[in-house]
């Protein structure tokens, strides 16, 4: 063999071995062989553009919704002031519950002089004796007996004006003090004789929604009625009457 041949051929022997050394480096990295070396790709996410958002409108204030008005029954229950008046208040009441004492004490009173004095409302009461108040249906059953008389309310302010003090005996004193034929009322109560008529108040009273007294019904048979419930004060009930009496 010749010096120039041998040349050639060394030139090809190495340049074999330098492919052969660089395939394995190449494959070794990307595939990670058996080594230590990984590489992980991830997919980046780009944010979507969002699609620029209209103003929102400023919403109204909601207005409260006006009170649902409803029926109620006036009975033939005994009415104080005048009965040609435009506007009636119904209060179905216990004569022994306390804050019936204190609605006659603080809020019929003005209620009274403002508009049933004066002719432009008309005040109706209706028994709702609840079952814990012994005294209740008694005294009910005791101011029917002086409406016998002509002085149910008389008989209704006198009860509620010695309302710690209920009892027969009381009620007996109370007819004679309001000039009462105490004989007729005495025999009235004994046999209690509007016993069913308190009954049929109190069944009215459920059937119009009553769960607790004092509630008042203002209005009229034909507009209906705004109910409020508890010993509101003349405040919260002057504006009531003032918008029925208005329309």
């Amino acid at each position: 063999m010749t010096e120039e041949k041998q040349k050639t051929i060394n030139k090809l022997l190495t340049v074999v071995v330098l492919l052969a050394v660089g395939f394995s480096f190449t494959t070794g990295f990307i595939l990670g062989g058996s080594g230590t070396t990984t590489t992980e790709v991830r997919e980046v996410q780009q944010p979507t553009p969002q699609a620029p958002q209209a103003p929102q409108q400023p919403t109204q204030p909601t207005q409260p919704a006006a009170p649902s008005r409803v029926q109620v029954s006036a009975d033939d229950d005994h009415v104080l002031g005048n009965e040609d008046a435009e506007v009636t208040i119904i209060e179905f009441s216990d004569f022994e519950c306390p804050f019936c004492g204190r609605f006659y004490e603080q809020t019929l009173v003005q209620i009274k002089a403002d508009y049933v004095d004066t002719g432009k409302v008309k005040f109706v009461y209706r028994d709702f004796p609840l079952q814990f108040h012994p005294q209740a249906t008694p005294a009910a059953i005791a101011a029917e007996c002086a409406g016998d008389q002509d002085k149910y309310f008389e008989y209704h302010d006198k009860i509620f004006e010695n309302q710690q003090s209920l009892n027969t005996e009381n009620y007996k004193a109370w007819a004679e003090e309001l000039g009462l034929d105490t004989a007729s009322f005495n025999s009235c109560l004994d046999s209690q004789k509007y016993a069913q008529e308190v009954a049929d108040d109190m069944q009215d009273g459920v059937e119009a929604g009553v769960s607790g007294t004092p509630t008042l019904f203002i209005g009229s048979p034909e507009k209906g009625y705004t109910k409020i419930v508890g010993a509101q004060p003349y405040s919260a009930i002057k504006p009531v009457i003032d918008a029925e009496l208005s329309n």
